[in-house]
């Protein structure tokens, strides 16, 4: 996948790679990971998860009852390891360079 994956999926991704979780799960993760940046309403969050289960990036994960209302669990597909790994290295790279050059323009960091 050479397309670059936007943040909230991106940060999705990165979620799941901590291990099976279920959609509240994914919300406090991705506001966490993101610094707060980055909150998921359930329709998004849940949208953004059936396009990724189609597209081979996240695999159901199991259901269970928990106080009478079903949760949904999702894991990262190999697939979507790959994928997260990649873009990780991309984004690194991009970083490297721009701090690079803040440094040299004198910024500290």
């Amino acid at each position: 996948m050479s397309e670059q994956l936007r943040e909230p999926t991106y940060l999705l991704l990165a979620a799941l790679a901590g291990g099976r979780q279920h959609g509240y799960g994914l919300v406090k993760e991705v506001a966490e990971l993101s610094g707060g940046r980055v909150q998921l309403r359930a329709g998004t969050l849940y949208g953004a998860l059936e396009r990724l289960v189609g597209e081979g990036l996240v695999a159901p994960g199991g259901e269970e009852v928990v106080q009478g209302r079903l949760r949904r669990y999702y894991v990262l597909s190999n697939r979507g390891t790959q994928v997260l790994a990649e873009q990780t290295a991309q984004r690194r790279q991009t970083v490297d360079v721009v701090v690079r050059r803040l440094r040299t323009a004198g910024v500290q960091l």
